[in-house]
């Protein structure tokens, strides 16, 4: 398939979280679902893109003339058509809220699918009400100037317990993140729309008055 042939309308409005989770399970990657807490802002929104990462680390002080959002800001203004921002701050610590209006203002402006952290968000019914789809570990008000620092950006990280490579492609909705690895994101895909299809036979059987089992033996779809 190839990025170049992707047809991402038709992944966002066809493929979900779930069917996507099955096919990378089928190809033996199995550790590719953030952990459940990584929820959406908004439960509508889909989110599909590549990977742009930055990795977070604590920090209790500001030294003088330091810019503590330096690589932030770098990595925000590079981001691309199709891009998702995914900052990994190990976890909702409670202490860092990386992004809010703001970078969500600016990635969309260039393009960005969207935002994954496993850190906090703030500033959320401003996000809400621009409709760029942001999921996180959760909702705090607090900067993350003095508390942590993007000390690295483009390099492999954990973020919701996944590892991911720059330009892995991720898959957000209502029931989670998937992480698709480079190596297998064009098999992933094209098994997901076929599973999908499949999928709305077996529906159709069943509203039909099929039994389940019948179904399950025809196609091997549950």
């Amino acid at each position: 398939m190839g990025e170049a042939t992707w047809d991402r309308e038709a992944i966002v409005a066809t493929l979900h979280a779930a069917v996507l989770a099955d096919v990378l399970d089928e190809l033996g990657y199995r550790e590719q679902a953030m952990r459940s807490f990584i929820r959406p802002l908004d439960d509508s929104r889909v989110l599909f893109g590549r990977a742009r990462t930055g990795l977070y680390m604590p920090r209790y002080h500001v030294e003088p003339g330091h810019n503590p959002y330096a690589t932030e800001i770098a990595l925000v203004d590079d981001l691309g058509p199709g891009d998702v921002a995914v900052f990994a701050c190990n976890g909702p610590t409670e202490r860092i809220a990386p992004w809010g209006e703001l970078l969500s203002t600016a990635a969309r402006c260039r393009g960005a699918a969207g935002c994954v952290t496993d850190g906090l968000v703030r500033d959320v019914r401003q996000i809400r009400e621009m409709g760029f789809p942001v999921f996180a570990g959760g909702i705090g008000p607090l900067d993350s100037k003095g508390r942590g620092e993007m000390m690295a950006k483009d390099v492999p990280v954990m973020c919701g317990g996944v590892r991911i490579e720059p330009g892995d492609l991720l898959f957000g909705d209502v029931d989670g993140v998937v992480v698709l690895p480079q190596a297998v994101a064009d098999a992933a895909l094209s098994r997901a729309f076929a599973k999908v299809a499949g999928e709305d036979a077996v529906r159709t059987g069943l509203l039909a008055g099929r039994s389940l089992a019948e179904l399950f033996r025809e196609h091997g779809i549950l």
